[in-house]
């Protein structure tokens, strides 16, 4: 009896050897489902880093009495602004006025401004967004407001239910969302170019950057999807990066847009606030309004959900 005890306990501290190992494994290997991706793909010398400075500016509460079409509004020589490439040195843009001392104010958060020139670091901006550039000369109390648009792709906070047949999260661009898709042939686009979202189990086209939301909640090996083997509801992913090139103004400038996934059987199971703050967020973006004035937009939340 206690040489089969024995035996018992040595099998059972061979299996925990063993599992421990290949967590270890899988660690070194890449993304888990619910981690930060580790991706140690070589990226292109004119990478643009994942993490983004905050702008030089504090951001303000966005102003109740902004006044448009003054002459001191901060003005870029264009509504958009596009990505280039970049190396040792970041893509910077200039005001082409000059409204005199004052600050400079954007919203919503992401672009990367210097509070006292007016200076886009376009390179460390958030890409693919409108934003409200506010100037406050000095001595007044008045904001002074223009938009601008960074050109780039995006994709839209929004609920996918799969039985309903929302399988793919198709991406949009310029902040449009009416605009023929820059790469919908799959002509002199690439996305996932450092496969930083493959290594996190997405499965996205590298021509056209469409996700597959059923395979990529699913899975196409043993691993599972981008949730793991068993998806729990209310389970996000880690924020994943995905690196493009777009063969328009910008010069197929490398770019990326971070994304996060968040996974529920059924509809009825989200929070209605949240679904609430989710459809304020679209319907912002289908009207051409700022995705949002109080809050980071970004990373934009793909809901992928089973059934109704």
């Amino acid at each position: 009896m206690k040489k089969n005890t024995h035996l018992y306990s040595l099998l059972f501290l061979a299996i925990c050897l063993t599992v421990l190992a290949c967590q270890k494994s899988l660690s070194r290997a890449g993304a888990g489902p619910t981690g930060q991706t580790q991706d140690s793909t070589q990226l292109p010398q004119d990478t643009v880093p994942v993490k983004k400075p905050d702008s030089v500016a504090t951001t303000p509460p966005y102003p109740q009495t902004a006044v448009t079409g003054c002459a001191y509004a901060p003005n870029y020589g264009d509504s958009i602004i596009f990505p280039q490439p970049a190396t040792s040195q970041d893509y910077i843009v200039h005001p082409t006025n000059d409204p005199g001392p004052g600050k400079y104010f954007s919203w919503p958060i992401g672009l990367v401004i210097d509070s006292l020139t007016g200076a886009i670091d376009v390179t460390k901006s958030e890409t693919g967004m409108r934003y409200a550039i506010g100037f406050v000369k000095s001595g007044t109390n008045d904001t002074c407001l223009n938009t601008l648009i960074i050109g780039g792709a995006a994709y839209m906070d929004s609920i996918y239910v799969l039985s309903d047949g929302a399988t793919t999260a198709v991406p949009y661009y310029d902040a449009n969302a009416y605009m023929a898709a820059a790469c919908s042939s799959g002509s002199g686009c690439a996305f996932d170019v450092t496969g930083s979202a493959t290594n996190a189990r997405v499965v996205i086209d590298k021509s056209t950057g469409v996700i597959d939301l059923e395979k990529t909640l699913n899975g196409t090996s043993l691993l599972g999807g981008v949730f793991g083997l068993l998806p729990l509801n209310g389970v996000k992913s880690a924020v994943i990066p995905i690196y493009y090139r777009i063969n328009d103004a910008s010069n197929s400038a490398l770019q990326h847009i971070d994304v996060q996934f968040e996974y529920y059987y059924s509809k009825s199971q989200m929070n209605p606030g949240l679904i609430i703050g989710l459809l304020t967020k679209l319907d912002n973006i289908l009207t051409g309004n700022l995705i949002s004035t109080t809050s980071n937009p970004r990373p934009p939340l793909i809901f992928i959900v089973r059934s109704r």
